[in-house]
């Protein structure tokens, strides 16, 4: 049987070391992406020991021409899309880098996957944001209420992903 390979965008992050981590164990063989203007700061998956198990990828999930080299490069069995910009009050300061790391990236992500294989199986992180200040739990039914440009930037990645 062929090693599945994936893909993490936001690889440095805790839930992408950790779902790294968590794919190795499986013998995914694993792509990180990193930013180039990031500080790279892998101590996640160093702190794991996993850093040298990962080949990592130097990108921007804004960049849809290095998308699509590394996409090339290897084939993806699953994309795993962790990488946002997400912090609210940045998001406020900076609401057009924010959607174009969060809306335009996951979009970047989709359409190389509708362009080169749609076999692919896609996980696009969310963020309880998107239902703004609910008063109750949340379940399948709670409305979006987005109110902050994070949160709607977000929320524009779940639909296009839906």
């Amino acid at each position: 049987m062929n090693k599945k390979t994936a893909l993490i965008t936001g690889i440095g992050g805790q839930d992408g070391a950790y779902l790294a981590e968590f794919l190795l164990k499986k013998n995914y063989k694993v792509i990180g992406i990193e930013r180039r203007s990031a500080e790279r700061s892998n101590w996640r998956l160093k702190k794991l020991s996993i850093l040298d198990k990962i080949i990592m990828e130097d990108s921007d999930i804004k960049e849809i021409g290095n998308l699509i080299r590394i996409f090339k490069k290897y084939k993806f069995n699953e994309v795993y899309n962790l990488a946002a910009q997400s912090f609210v009050k940045s998001s406020f300061d900076n609401p057009i880098e924010t959607s174009q790391v969060n809306a335009f990236g996951t979009l970047n992500l989709l359409e190389i996957i509708r362009n080169q294989n749609k076999n692919i199986k896609f996980y696009q992180a969310s963020t309880s944001e998107m239902f703004g200040n609910s008063s109750s739990f949340q379940s399948e039914i709670t409305k979006f209420e987005p109110e902050s440009p994070y949160a709607a930037s977000k929320l524009y990645a779940y639909w296009i992903t839906k």
